[in-house]
């Protein structure tokens, strides 16, 4: 999943969900450095990451892009769930999606002293261009897609997989349904497990 699955799926502590947001950027056990509810985000985000490579409906959706996309594919239904999450935001949250999405930026400028150097610098751009409200428009998210081909080289071309997307937009949004009704029950006792493990160690 991508950025906005990820803070929704860490529920209420702003920790978490700084955590949760950062999880790709800290490798290995480089997550100790920070504060403990940072780590229990790190450590929800490599939970959802496995539970996700792993499932049969995301496997599904990402096999459905490997003969154009190869490798990439992954990462192209990431973007592709988070767009589904952002249009049918209403279904999920009683919080509107522009609040939330900001509400978030401001918890980010609030703890601006506690992130890595990877999300401090992205976050300028993140709140610029709004990403987190904008992932529910196609063509913010080809746009986005062809700056991510930008990083990876022009092999990537992942700004075409939008043309798959809207050719088979009904596949993809009802493997979203199934995969992130799952994935969210998932979280929320995955997240307990992990709150639960750190005050037995503390």
């Amino acid at each position: 999943m991508n950025f906005l699955a990820h803070i929704f799926l860490s529920g209420d502590n702003d920790r978490i969900k700084i955590g949760n947001f950062m999880g790709d950027g800290i490798r290995g056990r480089d997550y100790q450095k920070f504060h403990a509810d940072i780590q229990i985000g790190v450590l929800l985000h490599r939970e959802i990451d496995s539970f996700t490579d792993f499932h049969e409906v995301f496997r599904t959706s990402k096999h459905r892009l490997v003969p154009k996309f190869n490798h990439f594919s992954g990462i192209i239904v990431d973007m592709f769930y988070d767009y589904f999450l952002a249009k049918n935001w209403q279904l999920f949250s009683d919080i509107p999606l522009k609040e939330f999405s900001h509400n978030f930026y401001e918890i980010l400028k609030k703890h601006e002293n506690e992130l890595n150097d990877k999300t401090r610098n992205m976050m300028p751009y993140m709140i610029k261009y709004d990403w987190l409200y904008n992932y529910q428009d196609i063509e913010e998210l080809e746009r986005i897609l062809g700056q991510m081909d930008q990083r990876f080289g022009k092999n990537a071309n992942m700004k075409a997989a939008v043309a798959d997307l809207k050719k088979h937009h009904t596949l993809f949004e009802d493997e979203f349904f199934i995969f992130f009704n799952e994935l969210r029950q998932f979280a929320k006792d995955k997240k307990q497990q992990i709150i639960t493990d750190f005050s037995i160690e503390e």
